[in-house]
């Protein structure tokens, strides 16, 4: 088997059938729904502006797609204590803002491919690869919701990578665009790494 590239490893791997507790397993799912959230704003709002038609399409309907993920990881939130499920929902820490920030930098209309670099080169395989690594470490005896809804999430995430990035390789046409897009993604890799991924670690 291929071991996955440095930045696309998640960083303390759970022993396969090893469950977390209540608090963890929140907190992780919490992780999830913040990001999914934070994907579906940033692709709804680059839909209403990028120029090309096709973009335009495919980030509302990813950015769609996105905001249900959100609610998926959302519905399995325990309620504990008065602050309820919402407690949860909340980046791992401080770098993963910084990167989600820098994601949703590049705004301007005639920016698409750096927008389509950042999610589908960036954000989408780094969390397919930290839903993967979940799935496999899940126990069918106490995560069985969460091992369904991560499967459902991969789906989904693994035909937007594809379609994702099909659509960036149809936009590149110059030396020029290549270094725009290898420059944004350089520029992402390294602060995923410094956060440390999406599942928390540190």
């Amino acid at each position: 088997m291929t071991e996955l590239p440095r930045g696309l490893r998640p960083r303390t791997p759970s022993p396969p059938g090893t469950p977390l507790s209540l608090e963890a397993s929140a907190r992780r799912l919490g992780h999830y729904c913040w990001i999914e959230m934070r994907a579906f704003e940033t692709l709804g709002a680059w839909s209403a502006s990028v120029p090309e038609t096709e973009v335009r399409a495919m980030l509302a309907i990813h950015s769609r797609q996105h905001a249900w993920h959100a609610e998926l990881w959302h519905d399995l939130l325990p309620v504990i204590g008065e602050a309820g499920a919402e407690r949860f929902i909340e980046p791992p820490n401080a770098n993963v803002t910084a990167f989600v920030e820098a994601l949703s930098t590049p705004g301007a209309p005639e920016l698409t491919i750096e927008k389509l670099a950042g999610v589908y080169r960036v954000l989408v395989p780094r969390a397919v690869a930290t839903y993967e690594h979940h799935l496999t470490g899940a126990s069918p005896v106490s995560d069985g919701p969460t091992m369904r809804a991560l499967r459902l999430v991969l789906a989904d995430q693994g035909q937007h990578w594809r379609e994702g990035e099909a659509t960036l390789q149809s936009l590149l046409r110059s030396d020029a665009d290549v270094d725009r897009v290898t420059s944004h993604q350089a520029r992402l890799e390294k602060l995923w790494v410094a956060a440390g991924g999406l599942a928390g670690a540190s």
